[in-house]
């Protein structure tokens, strides 16, 4: 169980997409690693956006319609296509303490089950945002705002980051299915 930041270096890779994964799974964890590294950069670009938005406003007395809009796409395209990663590693909250009371094999059970249901939520998360998606290219849709950017930017980072997180729940559940019954 992870307590505090210190133990986040260390939390355990239940579910790595190293070794025994095969290609897609080595592919897989090429791509979470890419987009990491840019999920990273969009953060730090949109905290500088903020922070540019801040200082502009409050000294030079300007309206900068355009910030709000760059800064949280960008953030949440580092939440949707960071989740695969994140997932990878098991990082996602979790309540352990049935954990410790059930059996290996009832933990498997338990796992695997979890895993299938998070792979069905995921996949029609992933299928509705597409939709979503090719609605907001079709009818070319806008945001309200003065600025008036496309919606399909970030339709186009959910849709992707979501199909990323059904490709690797998808991942583990194979790799436990894999392993025939036997715990952890």
């Amino acid at each position: 169980m992870v307590h505090g930041l210190d133990d986040v270096g260390t939390a355990r890779e239940a579910a790595s997409t190293k070794g025994a994964a095969g290609p897609f799974g080595r592919a897989l964890a090429a791509v979470n690693f890419y987009v990491v590294i840019a999920s990273a950069v969009s953060l730090v670009i949109a905290a500088v956006v903020l922070t540019y938005s801040v200082a502009t406003r409050y000294f030079l007395h300007l309206s900068t319609d355009w910030q709000d809009e760059v800064s949280v796409f960008l953030i949440v395209g580092a939440v949707f296509m960071s989740a695969g990663a994140v997932q990878a590693r098991r990082g996602h909250v979790g309540i352990e303490a049935i954990v410790v009371l059930l059996s290996p094999r009832a933990n498997y059970v338990r796992s695997v089950l979890v895993d299938i249901v998070t792979l069905i939520f995921c996949a029609f998360f992933s299928w509705k945002s597409a939709l979503l998606l090719l609605e907001a290219i079709e009818g070319g849709f806008r945001t309200s705002s003065t600025w008036q950017p496309p919606l399909w930017l970030p339709y186009s980072l959910m849709t992707a980051g979501m199909t990323l997180l059904s490709l690797q729940v998808l991942l583990q559940v194979c790799q436990q299915l894999s392993r025939k019954g036997r715990p952890a």
